[in-house]
């Protein structure tokens, strides 16, 4: 398995164990991550095996995330024993991290995903994208708003740290006012520890490239891309969260503590927007990649 290996920009320390490979749904229009790769699921015992060899060569290591996409799908019963197995050959082991979807975690009960708190799973990254139903139907989520909501709820009741990532412009010109109206709407629902915030971008080979190059999709300018972020920003409740949107794909760097820092940020978008800093007729320069 000689792939890239995708993990969030918080797991650039952690040891990556590619447990398995791609991902199991692999059919969201904007992602471009594992279009060219067949998922690919190991067995327990090539698992066990992984484990084995990297704690041969890295005994101390504190922090480790298991890719690829949506690990959490796997069973509980292999997701303990992975656990299980991860804390015996790593004796330092603080915190187990991996992606996972709104119903990977549904099909966990509370008791079991309380189970993989105390052995250490730490953090969940969940790819909400968007808190509106129809933007989620239009970009192939494959999830419902409510699932991943009542989801992350609970992994965050049973001591699992949420880390949630939403895409920005995702519902293009069509739909930029509910798309952050409701995206606001979930995450006061469901309460993230973390989130994260980056701007959708159309990578060739992907639905939404296609989309965008026939005129289908109309991406925001740079102006409109900042005012929906603000508005979301407006209508956030949240009670205790890290906020970033400091990722390459964005226009500005930003990372505030929430609600601390929201009437501040809120002054600091109002002043850039009203400025003659952003394009007000074009996407502006984009990043190559998410």
């Amino acid at each position: 398995m000689n792939e890239p290996r995708f993990r969030p920009p918080a797991e650039a320390h952690s040891l990556i164990l590619q447990v398995d490979r791609g991902c199991p749904y692999n059919r969201c229009s904007f992602c471009a991550m594992y279009r060219d790769v067949s998922y690919l699921k190991r067995c327990m015992d090539e698992v066990e095996g992984l484990i084995n060899d990297a704690a041969k060569r890295e005994p101390t290591a504190r922090r480790i995330f298991l890719a690829d996409g949506d690990v959490m799908r796997r069973p509980f019963v292999e997701l303990e024993q992975i656990l299980t197995v991860l804390n015996r050959r790593f004796p330092r082991l603080a915190r187990v991290s991996l992606y996972a979807n709104g119903s990977s975690i549904a099909s966990k009960t509370d008791a079991e995903l309380k189970a993989l708190r105390e052995l250490k799973l730490h953090t969940l990254y969940l790819g909400m994208e968007s808190g509106d139903a129809e933007v989620l139907r239009n970009c192939r989520k494959g999830e419902t708003v409510d699932r991943m909501v009542e989801a992350g709820t609970r992994a965050g009741g049973a001591g699992l740290r949420m880390s949630v990532m939403v895409l920005l412009g995702l519902g293009g010109q069509a739909q930029t006012e509910a798309h952050a109206r409701h995206t606001a709407e979930a995450l006061n629902r469901m309460q993230p520890r973390l989130l994260s915030a980056l701007r959708v971008t159309p990578i060739p080979g992907t639905e939404l490239h296609d989309a965008v190059e026939d005129g289908t999709f109309e991406l925001l300018t740079e102006h409109e891309l900042i005012q929906e972020l603000r508005d979301m920003i407006a209508a956030l409740e949240l009670k205790s969260t890290v906020f970033r949107a400091n990722h390459s794909s964005n226009i500005i760097p930003i990372e505030a503590r929430l609600p601390r820092d929201k009437a501040e940020l809120l002054n600091q978008l109002d002043a850039l927007l009203a400025s003659t800093r952003l394009d007000r007729n074009s996407p502006g320069p984009m990043s190559l990649w998410l």
